[in-house]
């Protein structure tokens, strides 16, 4: 079936196949919250309800494309998609506690179960043969503009924070590109379905591109490092000394010879350091074994 189609057009079968090259970056994409899920044995609060529309969304249209011969590629990266998103659920029910475990299976009971079985069941006896394409396409096409639309939500707070913190690069730049694939092939297939969706997806993928450039900080531009050693304190003590007017100078010599001293014993100078925490020398702080910006 691949082959036929490459043959009539190798446009398509190039973008089908790097569809499928950065759909599958994209599904991989919350591996690292799992993993430390796993590590950690708890869900730490994240939420299961993007996968579980996620599976649906891959469930529908691996179906979809049962229904058109030339959706191949369609096929191929929404079953694995399928298998990666219910390990997934499947890792979520399992460290997740009781309240957040029950509404998962809840949710996923009502929507890939007994949603996903109600509209196949529909459209195999209510709707004529000609017409499940349509019906089905129309159905995904206002599922995948609704994800799509999701990152409204996280642009918005990036406008109010002026931060790129919540908006992780990698996974816009690849949710852009696999619009950008799919839009394509779309088009040259010439299913709106498949085209029109991914054309909302590759305006919202720009604009997160766009407010990432906008907004992002460039690494150590704003930080300020502190002395950490003996040697950098002494050295700001004396450029602080040396800026000081010989007025202050002289005020200071008379308070310390006019100050008596106790027990023979001088006080030890202080560190001008801001702040003691930093300092690797205040032996009354702990050790800085890290420090972040």
């Amino acid at each position: 079936m691949a082959l036929s189609f490459m043959n009539h057009n190798p446009w398509i079968f190039a973008f089908g196949l790097l569809g499928n090259i950065f759909s599958f970056i994209v599904f991989l994409a919350p591996v690292p919250t799992f993993v430390r899920v796993c590590r950690k044995k708890s869900t730490e609060g994240f939420q299961s309800i993007p996968y579980v529309v996620a599976l649906f969304s891959a469930l529908l249209l691996i179906y979809y494309s049962t229904l058109n011969a030339d959706e191949f590629f369609l096929m191929t990266i929404n079953s694995v998609g399928c298998f990666i998103e219910t390990i997934y659920i499947a890792l979520y029910i399992t460290y997740a506690p009781k309240k957040a475990r029950t509404f998962t299976v809840r949710f996923f009971l009502l929507l890939d179960v007994v949603g996903f079985c109600s509209i196949l069941a529909v459209t195999q006896f209510l709707v004529k043969r000609p017409y499940r394409a349509r019906v089905i396409g129309f159905i995904c096409g206002g599922l995948s503009v609704s994800v799509f639309a999701a990152p409204l939500s996280i642009m918005r707070r990036v406008i109010r924070t002026k931060s790129v913190e919540f908006m992780p690069f990698n996974l816009s730049f690849f949710l852009t590109l696999s619009a950008v694939m799919w839009l394509c092939y779309g088009l040259l297939l010439k299913d709106f379905y498949v085209a029109l969706p991914n054309t909302l997806g590759f305006t919202f993928g720009m604009a997160q591109m766009i407010l990432y450039a906008i907004y992002r900080k460039p690494r150590g531009g704003s930080e300020v490092k502190l002395p950490q050693h003996k040697a950098d304190i002494e050295t700001v003590t004396k450029t602080t000394t040396s800026l000081e007017s010989p007025e202050e100078h002289e005020k200071e010599g008379e308070g310390q010879e006019a100050a008596p001293a106790s027990n023979g014993e001088h006080a030890p100078p202080a560190l001008a350091c801001s702040n003691d925490k930093y300092c690797m020398d205040n032996i009354q702080a702990p050790p800085m074994i890290r420090c972040e910006a």
